[in-house]
């Protein structure tokens, strides 16, 4: 607990000076914001490009995901700015492709004590270099992470676990063959669906590890190794994105949190690492969307595995990913003064769509419900109602085994985000909150971001676990509470 009120400290010292010297103007001074009507996110505008090709056919990130969001620590510099930095005016002129990135410096450390992991829940720093180059038919993107990481046993390379010293975040070639087709090849981010923080169609890696030790928000997206395909219409647009070899998430394996193992009846971690059979085969997932007047209306279809494993196999004690298939449909668009969503989807666990192995997930039905307005200026409320239905809950039970902790028929959660930005909006305050009834557990994400200037940005955030039962999902994680101090440097 010492170590954690010296980090709050050397935060403040850090801060606090230099938010003194710009207070924020009085009322009337600043920026003309009389119309309260929110603006829609970015891809529910409306607009009508010379050919029926959508020049941006990829959604809007949820909030929190976006790297352009104020809260987010950006690689880049402000993209507001009428003058060219020196940095850009230096590149173009002595590079033959664009450069762009960041440097930063992340610690952490846990405010309990958790007897199978380290005090330290992160020590870090990395280096991300992005780099650009537009040809006359082609685009080429390569973003690499070199990083030091003082928590990890060992620093060997796996890019698909993001372990080691090198994370290849993108490596991709992007070509439009015909005026109505775009084809993005490579190692790319992906993210589909409407939820704030909370997942249905979204069948794409995440890294669970990054969210809950407190990397930045933009590190829960795990890269694909994907063939992705566009095509456009006057009616609708399609995405088909074919993955070759399964791309699963970075879970919880208990290398850096401890967990609940069912197989054990305890919460364990370093002591008893998670190993797991991961499938070679591929995987396809399609999204066919189209704007309804000012609402993006979208179906959905997956075929593939379940990201993080599914199930378990005793006999050579492994974890599994069972195959998986999933239909679903999502809207969003404006609602009263702030902007609605609904997404539904049905997962079909087809190694045991009867429900009759109760160490492979059940089939299930998802649901999400949400909600965004700005309630005062600068102040933003968001909202979200989730609910997991189990199918064929009956034969689960029959077929549990003795010991094994029961799962509810029913799990309901629900999420709010409370973001407030001052000191002529650098600062920005903002609290993330998960709450599931049904499992009596919750999980808090405090923090707050202050942009320096268009390069420094230094922030103080925390993930707070709690729960009255060791095995619910956020229960299980009490003992990796943590608070963390990041500054960034970007260029």
């Amino acid at each position: 607990m010492k170590s954690s009120v010296i980090l709050f400290c050397f935060y403040w010292l850090i801060v606090l000076p230099v938010m003194a010297q710009e207070p924020a103007l009085p009322a009337g001074l600043g920026k003309d914001n009389s119309n309260n009507e929110p603006d829609l996110p970015a891809g529910l505008t409306i607009k009508k490009p010379a050919s029926p090709k959508v020049q941006d056919n990829e959604p809007t990130l949820p909030s929190g995901l976006n790297s352009a969001d104020a809260p987010a620590l950006p690689g880049k510099p402000s993209a507001e700015n009428d003058t060219e930095s020196a940095w850009d005016s230096w590149t173009d002129a002595k590079l033959p492709f664009s450069l762009t990135g960041f440097w930063e410096a992340r610690g952490g450390t846990r405010v309990v004590n958790d007897a199978h992991e380290r005090g330290t829940s992160m020590a870090e720093t990395r280096l991300q270099l992005e780099l650009d180059k537009n040809f006359r038919t082609v685009s080429f993107n390569l973003t690499t992470d070199l990083i030091y990481d003082n928590v990890a046993d060992r620093h060997r390379i796996n890019l698909n676990t993001g372990r080691g010293w090198i994370d290849l975040r993108s490596a991709n070639l992007t070509f439009s063959p015909t005026s109505f087709m775009d084809i993005k090849a490579g190692r790319q981010i992906l993210t589909w669906g409407t939820g704030d923080l909370l997942f249905i169609n979204d069948l794409f890696p995440k890294d669970w590890n990054a969210f809950f030790i407190g990397r930045d928000e933009e590190y829960l997206k795990a890269p694909s190794d994907t063939f992705k395909t566009s095509l456009f219409s006057d009616w609708a647009n399609l995405d088909v994105a074919y993955t070759p070899e399964f791309d699963a998430d970075r879970f919880i394996d208990g290398r850096r949190i401890s967990f609940f193992a069912p197989q054990l009846g305890v919460i364990s971690g370093r002591n008893a690492i998670t190993h797991s059979n991961r499938p070679n085969d591929g995987e396809l997932a399609l999204r066919l969307y189209r704007n309804i007047g000012t609402y993006e209306a979208a179906v959905y279809f997956y075929d593939g595995h379940w990201k993080s494993p599914g199930g378990f196999d005793p006999v050579n004690n492994l974890a599994l990913f069972p195959k998986l298939r999933v239909t679903g449909g999502s809207i969003r668009g404006p609602l009263g003064k702030g902007i609605g969503n609904i997404e539904v989807g049905y997962y079909d666990s087809r190694d045991d769509n009867k429900g009759n192995n109760s160490l492979i997930n059940n089939s299930e039905f998802r649901a999400l419900v949400g909600y965004e307005q700005e309630i005062a200026r600068n102040l933003t409320l968001g909202a979200q109602y989730y609910l997991e239905h189990m199918l064929d809950h009956n034969n689960y039970l029959r077929t549990l085994p003795t010991g094994f902790p029961v799962r509810d028929k029913n799990r309901h959660l629900f999420t709010t985000r409370l973001t407030l930005l001052t000191h002529s909006q650098n600062v920005t305050w903002s609290i993330f909150s998960y709450y599931s009834p049904s499992d009596e557990d919750f999980y808090l994400r405090p923090k707050v971001n202050y942009r320096v200037d268009d390069h420094w940005i230094t922030e103080l955030g925390g993930n707070i676990f709690g729960g009255k039962k060791t095995h619910t999902f956020f229960g299980q994680f009490r003992n990796n509470s943590n608070i963390y101090l990041a500054i960034r440097y970007g260029f």
